[in-house]
């Protein structure tokens, strides 16, 4: 058993070779919390959260650390415009996120770190560059001198010669394509004390500092959408190699939700947020729509493509119904399906595993419709034992208040549906077929599926 993860320094697929054997680490980039989030912003959430129930499947003992930045322009900005405390903005939008990872069901992580609450380790990191000469201060502010540092954009392939040369005009920086670590203090914006005057962090720096702490000088898995390989991540390898560290051993990076073929994102005005979204549709939806495209696929957002997941979704627990019905609780078995576990191992290749599912899934609607409880049964265990691994079990207690809403729901639709079906039932009594007929087509438009059977008719979701 290997697990191969694209790394995107490298360019390729790897064998995944932990620092420390039976354990893994990882550092995921997570919220600015300028803002509430859109279902792009909890994509990256997702797929993490499906490589960590994947990793800890295979019997790793992980450590998964997502950060907030809590403190940056836009929160700045933001706080001037509605004229409210940037700490306030920040708190609010970090409940949004966290809510939102919830309500999809992501797992905590274990430890999420804000920016503001780790200056010192800022300081020292910067004490520590400025002294081998990687960084030097400038009117208050420090930044990185991005020549010192002979790797600097390796892990994007870009020469530093064709960058653009932003900040033309800062005075002090020696080279335009510096970046600031540290912004010297300005009127009405927060500010922390330095040994270089007062000032506040600039975005890269706090990530660099935060992984070392929480990870130290090594570790495995540094993760985040496309979007950041550059500046972002780029600027904190630089910090985090100069400084001395060895830093992450794999990068792996998320792709994208699109709208009419751009990034999701909120400047455009075209993120769909997550609050809304969750009053729309049920969660555990949601969460196969997100999480079950490839991680390094684009994702292109549409009403008709949830529709789809909704109903591929229905199909499965359709099944997961139909046989606690019949048999009563069945447990996950201990182990999924050998040809899902090499799907997750290469890549962490979703797509390839969901299709076992639902192959999984017909094999055990033909075993209740060949009336074989004993291996419907067998079927269900594996597919709450590859649910469970994806965060999809309907029958997991995370899901159990989204059930209980549903079943209410349900409740509701049934006495609906069951008067239509009554009509279907006295027209095929005496025997006009076109009525009934009519009946359940009309239904079926409406997303039911009717199943005739010996103790009559039942309906179950299917397309819409």
């Amino acid at each position: 058993m290997t697990i191969r993860l694209y790394d995107t320094s490298a360019r390729q697929i790897r064998d995944f070779s932990p620092l420390t054997p039976g354990c893994v680490s990882i550092y995921l980039c997570g919220a600015t919390v300028q803002a509430a989030p859109h279902i792009g912003h909890i994509r990256s959430g997702l797929n993490f959260d499906i490589m960590r129930r994947w990793f800890a499947y295979r019997g790793y003992d992980v450590t998964f650390v997502r950060n907030v930045t809590d403190i940056d322009d836009k929160i700045i900005a933001k706080s001037a415009d509605q004229g409210r405390p940037w700490w306030s903005i920040g708190y609010d939008n970090e409940r949004a996120f966290n809510d939102g990872y919830e309500a999809l069901g992501c797992l905590p992580p274990s430890y999420e770190p804000r920016a503001t609450g780790h200056v010192p380790e800022m300081i020292e990191m910067m004490r520590g560059l400025i002294e081998r000469g990687h960084a030097y201060v400038a009117d208050g502010s420090v930044y990185f001198d991005v020549r010192s540092f002979p790797d600097y954009l390796a892990l994007s392939n870009q020469d530093i010669d064709d960058l653009r040369q932003p900040d033309e005009g800062v005075a002090g920086k020696r080279d335009p394509r510096d970046f600031a670590m540290w912004k010297a203090t300005k009127p009405g914006e927060p500010d922390w004390e330095t040994p270089w005057g007062r000032g506040r962090p600039g975005w890269h720096l706090e990530c660099s500092a935060m992984a070392h702490k929480y990870l130290g000088s090594a570790f495995d898995i540094h993760g985040g959408g496309l979007d950041l390989v550059f500046p972002h991540h780029e600027n904190e390898i630089a910090q985090a190699k100069a400084f001395g560290d060895e830093f992450a051993r794999y990068w792996v990076h998320n792709a994208w939700v699109t709208m009419s073929g751009e990034k999701m994102s909120k400047s455009l005005g075209n993120s769909v947020l997550v609050s809304e979204m969750v009053k729309q549709w049920r969660p555990i939806v949601l969460r196969y729509y997100l999480g079950t495209p490839h991680y390094r696929s684009m994702i292109e957002y549409s009403e008709e493509a949830l529709r789809e997941a909704e109903s591929a979704f229905a199909r499965i627990e359709g099944f997961v119904q139909r046989v606690v019905e019949k048999a009563g609780p069945v447990e996950p078995a201990a182990e999924v399906p050998l040809a899902f576990a090499e799907a997750m191992d290469d890549d962490m290749g979703v797509p390839q595993a969901l299709a076992i599912i639902h192959t999984t899934v017909r094999q055990g609607n033909s075993a209740l419709a060949a009336d074989d409880k004993e291996a419907a049964v067998a079927r269900l265990a594996e597919v709450r034992a590859m649910l469970g691994v994806l965060g999809l079990d309907p029958l997991d207690a995370h899901w159990a208040g989204e059930a209980d809403r549903g079943e209410d729901l349900h409740g509701v639709v049934d006495s609906l549906v069951r008067l239509v079906l009554d009509q279907r039932e006295a027209a095929r009594a005496r025997k006009d077929w076109g009525t009934a007929d009519a009946i359940r087509d009309q239904l079926g438009q409406s997303g039911l599926v009717i199943e005739d059977g010996p103790d009559g008719p039942r309906w179950t979701l299917g397309a819409r």
